[in-house]
């Protein structure tokens, strides 16, 4: 597979990585470097930093004081929704679904994708952004970090057309089986509003999910942000036992989670992080 020359979507990708490492590492109330040395440490423009810092301003992960600085956010409440059986049913979401393929690429995976996919970070990843659409309107763009090792031969053609977890289990072998997913509320970046057609600062949804293999291994790393406009999320809970009944299968995009090894009835952890408040 050819790594493409990485583009704007790639240098912001990498500045929020890296300044996310930065918060991990720190404690809340912490200071950050300013953005003129974050510039200098990643050498990237000032206006690649600006909008990376502004995304993680905007998700509740950095503060900025005026005159003082930016600092590492208030940890946030943690709320874990989980079945009875620890698995959730994932509804289908209406339209149909297509992708356009923003960037395609592969790189080294770096410390934080490296630690979430348990890998080294000079180990190979595939990069992918790109652009979901329902009935041809943007509703989401998605950032997929997948071990390079595990799709030898991935094609743009995989990524735009079908289902994506079927390719990977028909085409190189890979079944995933569980995802631990988490979601919360965020707004748009100017970037991001540009590819959604949305104003910026309008709401959104931010999904992240690490997806294993049937042996357990990370296999992908995602996160998405979803029109806060058009996508909401309804959760049908359990309150009390009920008659065994056979699951219905349909094929069609689930929330936040392409089709695939889920749709038939495989185990999803989810969690939501603050309150979220999605618009209809």
């Amino acid at each position: 597979m050819k790594a493409d020359v990485p583009g704007t979507l790639l240098k912001r990708e990498r500045a929020r990585d890296a300044v996310l490492e930065l918060i991990e590492s720190r404690s809340p109330g912490d200071a950050i470097p300013s953005e003129r040395a974050l510039c200098a440490l990643l050498d990237v423009s000032r206006p690649t930093v600006r909008a990376a810092v502004d995304e993680l301003v905007a998700a509740g992960l950095l503060v900025r004081e005026h005159g003082r600085g930016m600092f590492v956010a208030p940890e946030k409440i943690t709320q874990e929704l989980v079945s009875a059986d620890l698995s959730l049913s994932v509804p289908q979401a209406a339209g149909a679904w297509s992708s356009r393929l923003l960037e395609f690429t592969t790189l080294p995976a770096g410390a934080r994708v490296g630690r979430k996919l348990r890998m080294s970070p000079a180990e190979g990843i595939v990069y992918v952004a790109r652009l979901r659409l329902v009935d041809g309107a943007p509703m989401a763009v998605e950032h997929l970090h997948i071990r390079a090792a595990l799709v030898p031969g991935l094609s743009a053609q995989e990524l735009e057309d079908g289902d994506l977890y079927e390719h990977l289990r028909h085409t190189h072998g890979v079944h995933v089986r569980e995802a631990v997913q988490a979601i919360e509320p965020t707004v748009v970046t100017r970037a991001e509003a540009g590819l959604l057609e949305v104003p910026e600062l309008s709401p959104a949804l931010l999904f992240e999910r690490l997806t294993s293999d049937t042996a357990g291994l990370p296999v992908e790393y995602v996160h998405s942000l979803y029109r806060g406009d058009r996508y909401r999320i309804v959760s049908r809970l359990a309150l009390g036992p009920a008659a065994a009944t056979a699951p219905l299968v349909r094929d069609g995009h689930h929330p936040g989670i392409p089709p695939g090894d889920f749709a038939h009835g495989d185990p999803i952890a989810s969690s939501t992080r603050g309150d979220i408040q999605a618009g209809a």
